[in-house]
């Protein structure tokens, strides 16, 4: 074996197979971005052993933004496919340009994760088990695939979605042998594993209205969960965690729930996504924050994107009336829909009532979310108190 050495000092020397040196620039010049990446890792975790973490982590950050340029060239990867279809069996998703908004207990959980994600070489060193996987649970709209995304940015990985519900769609005959096949390809890529609407197969094997090739699918994926190497991260997802078998939930020992954002986060969502000075450190902002209470983060982020197209193509930010219309039409399962110049007065009275209905009954804070005087404020309070 032929040694080629990348040296730093004699403390962070690395050595690497000539035959790996070949093969990485002549998948380069043949626009093999997955042996690429493949041999990409491998050097990464290389780097890692001889504790140049720094470098590792620019090397693979490397890897994931160089093969853009491939794939639009019209170069796919060879992923995983179900045989029937021809389809592939997972997708790789890109990094989310937005930030995640957890409330305190979600953001500490989450910290504790990505602590033990990026120590994984030092626990295996020390004897420590570092087999880690993380279940996100909680009603659609709350950001489980948009966290995972934020998770792999975090720690400089590639992120491969296995969205399991279209996997049980295939042939039941097929289901068990596609799940097998994303759990091998796994081990080979230094990636995370985002496995999506868990509960559409790795249901309770106790159902007796379930068939018995979907008893052996659980099955299936509790051995590809058992099989894969400490360094291969799982993040599960489900809206309905209920379902899940006891044994699914075993396998993840970091569990998150997602649920509806709380006051402060719905402030920092509403201040993040309106991007506007108007609101910045405005009473206005906590008006939002208090009335949009129960709607999910993505509720929010199309309501404060639909008020921000009407201000590029209106060449006016909507008044907070706009706004507060907006959500009780969302909270009601209406469009998220904002019209354009001012609100009639009818419109007023409304906008009247959902203050109130929120506890909000000063006059002030009616007149500022009205955009009029106090005292203008007091008197829809009374004509709406005395209607």
């Amino acid at each position: 074996m032929v040694d080629t050495r990348v040296m730093e000092n004699d403390n962070h020397t690395i050595s690497v197979d000539a035959k790996h040196i070949f093969a990485l620039i002549e998948s380069a010049l043949s626009a093999d971005y997955t042996t690429l990446r493949k041999i990409g890792n491998q050097i990464a975790k290389k780097l890692v052993e001889v504790g140049r973490e720094d470098d590792a982590r620019a090397l693979r950050g490397m890897l994931r933004r160089k093969g853009v340029p491939l794939q639009t060239s019209g170069y796919s990867e060879s992923l995983p496919r179900d045989q029937g279809s021809r389809l592939p069996l997972i997708e790789t998703l890109d990094w989310p340009s937005t930030p995640s908004f957890l409330n305190s207990k979600s953001n500490e959980a989450l910290t504790l994760f990505l602590e033990d994600a990026r120590n994984i070489g030092l626990l295996k060193e020390k004897g420590v088990s570092a087999r880690l996987g993380l279940l996100l649970y909680g009603p659609p709209g709350t950001g489980k695939t948009h966290l995972a995304g934020q998770i792999a940015a975090q720690l400089n990985r590639q992120l491969y979605v296995a969205r399991l519900d279209s996997l049980i769609s295939s042939r039941l005959g097929e289901t068990s042998k596609n799940i097998r096949g994303i759990f091998e390809y796994m081990p080979r890529n230094d990636a995370i594993l985002f496995l999506d609407e868990m509960d559409a197969i790795a249901k309770l094997r106790d159902d007796r209205h379930e068939l018995g090739e979907l008893k052996r699918v659980v099955n299936t994926v509790l051995q590809g969960l058992d099989s894969l190497t400490d360094d291969v991260l799982v993040i599960g997802a489900t809206n309905h965690s209920h379902l899940l078998d006891p044994a699914i939930w075993r396998r993840f020992p970091y569990k998150l729930e997602l649920g509806p954002p709380d006051f402060n986060v719905r402030a920092e969502m509403w201040a993040f996504f309106l991007q506007t000075d108007e609101l910045a450190d405005d009473p206005r902002q906590q008006v939002l924050a208090q009335v949009s209470e129960g709607l999910s983060g993505a509720e929010i982020e199309l309501i404060a994107y639909a008020a921000r197209r009407r201000e590029v193509l209106d060449g006016s930010f909507p008044d907070t009336s706009s706004l507060l219309l907006a959500i009780d039409a969302v909270r009601g399962g209406g469009t998220v829909s904002i019209a354009p110049g001012p609100i009639t007065a009818e419109k007023k009275r409304e906008v009247v009532r959902i203050l109130i209905e929120h506890g909000i009954h000063s006059g002030a804070e009616i007149g500022r979310a009205l955009g009029v005087s106090r005292q203008m404020g007091h008197k829809y309070l009374k004509e709406y108190g005395d209607g």
